[in-house]
């Protein structure tokens, strides 16, 4: 592991099936097994947008994947930021670039750890020794290996996965008497809620849960886990067949979200909406399969987790560390310190879940996704034209950070739907949508200015060729 291409990417050595896991164990999960169907169980169908956006997801992901993966490979970038700098040439927009994607991935490690807490108090043991051993484990095995320990685990999570959700769909059901009485037993029950809730979406829900949708979909793959998972494939087709192949986990996270409804009509009570599955397992399943499916939400939190500091690393040894000090590192140099900074990471992440409540890591997960689609102007837009000047780039994503921002602390860190004021009208939109739009328009505007100005655009020293097909 000498080279940060090898314990990062794994040499971009993986094939189609690796890749799938990876990406699949990547972007499912403890977290999505919790949450998702808590959204269902304490809110209705406004939690179902998950699934939506899986959906939305994939084609983008075929269209804009591979031909980044092209450009990367070409001229050996590890992370997105890395094309940045090499895209526009401008290093304070890489060094917000890479910022953005590690203040973005710190709370969506914490909540692994926080999905791992959350089944280790369903099975009733208590104390903070069980999370420390956990967050072990973690260190251990991706110190030394690198990308290569989470891409074998994610085979065993994926498949203990499938088979819980699949046996809880079919044998809890039959247990409650069917889906039809479940559907109603939930919509009963969501009407007692506050507020209150259906299994439908109600009139004036259509604006946030379509954008709610459509701005998870642009960040899901701006992600820097995300990145680092396709990074790693092998080739740009693999990376297309994995576009075409991975709608099979939308299948599946539908699925996981019924589990809301499920707890319902179960009778599951609690306060805490993300207690709602584990307790629903040890309420319907017997022990030995209750401890099954509890030890694959666990495994389902260390996958990602690791992706996730991996990619953290990465992003602060090439892009904020190497950019700062303005050299570039020797291969064993950013090896060293991406393994330094892993622990670091993970350890920032434990101390976040043992010294704040829960709730700190779930909104600041929110801030995290509006952060994430302020990137789409840079990366997502940069690989297919170099048309955007990099300082109206810079300027773009500060305004559409501290917009986006803005509005989530307005609405106190507790939701993301923010009701835009707009002629007279209120549009509750998802923040990062606005936030998003602002960022362009700012970003075109202040390009078409400079280029008046005759101000300098930087240089692209990106391989025109690789750009082609």
């Amino acid at each position: 592991m000498g080279s940060l291409e090898e314990w990062g990417l794994a040499g971009r050595s993986f094939g189609t099936w690796i890749t799938w896991f990876l990406i699949g164990g990547d972007l499912y999960t403890a977290y999505t097994v919790i949450a998702v169907p808590a959204a269902l169980y304490g809110a209705g169908a406004m939690g179902f947008f998950a699934v939506p956006y899986a959906v939305i997801a994939y084609p983008y992901m075929m269209l804009v994947l591979p031909r980044l993966w092209t450009v990367c490979h070409r001229h050996g970038y590890i992370t997105f930021a890395d094309f940045v700098a090499g895209r526009y040439g401008n290093r304070w927009l890489t060094i917000a670039i890479a910022l953005t994607g590690v203040l973005a991935l710190m709370p969506y490690i914490a909540l692994q750890l926080v999905g791992i807490r959350v089944v280790i108090g369903a099975m009733g043991i208590h104390g903070e020794w069980p999370l420390a051993a956990a967050f072990v484990i973690l260190a251990a095995y991706t110190y030394s290996s690198g990308l290569r320990a989470p891409a074998v685990i994610a085979i065993v999570k994926d498949v203990m996965l499938y088979v819980m959700v699949l046996v809880a769909l079919i044998y809890i059901p039959y247990k409650l008497g069917g889906y039809a009485h479940v559907f109603e037993t939930a919509n009963q029950l969501l009407a007692h809620h506050t507020p209150t809730a259906t299994i439908h979406l109600k009139e004036g829900q259509f604006l946030g849960y379509s954008t709610l949708a459509i701005g998870s979909a642009i960040a899901l793959m701006l992600y820097p886990h995300t990145a680092t998972a396709v990074l790693s494939a092998q080739s740009a087709n693999v990376v297309r067949r994995n576009a075409a192949m991975l709608p099979a986990y939308s299948f599946l996270l539908g699925l996981i979200a019924l589990l809301g409804y499920l707890a319902l009509a179960a009778g599951v009570v609690t306060k805490d909406t993300n207690m709602a599955v584990p307790l629903l397992f040890l309420k319907m399943f017997p022990e030995w399969f209750a401890g099954f499916c509890l030890a694959a939400v666990a495994i389902g939190a260390l996958v990602p987790a690791a992706i996730m500091s991996i990619a953290a690393s990465n992003l602060f040894t090439r892009n904020l560390y190497g950019a700062l000090i303005n050299r570039k590192m020797l291969p064993e140099e950013e090896s060293r310190m991406a393994k330094v900074v892993s622990l670091v990471v993970k350890f920032g992440a434990l101390l976040f879940v043992l010294k704040l409540p829960a709730p700190y890591a779930i909104e600041m997960q929110l801030l995290g996704g509006i952060w994430m689609g302020q990137l789409f102007p840079s990366v997502v837009v940069g690989v297919f034209t170099r048309w955007f000047n990099p300082w109206a780039l810079l300027i773009g994503w500060a305004a559409g950070m501290s917009s986006g921002t803005a509005m989530a602390v307005a609405l106190g860190l507790k939701s993301s739907v923010y009701p835009l004021h707009l002629f007279g009208s209120t549009y509750p939109m998802y923040a990062a949508v606005p936030a998003l739009l602002l960022n362009l328009a700012v970003s075109t505007v202040l390009t078409l200015l400079f280029r008046a100005m005759k101000i300098n655009s930087g240089a692209d020293t990106t391989d025109a060729a690789a750009y082609v097909g």
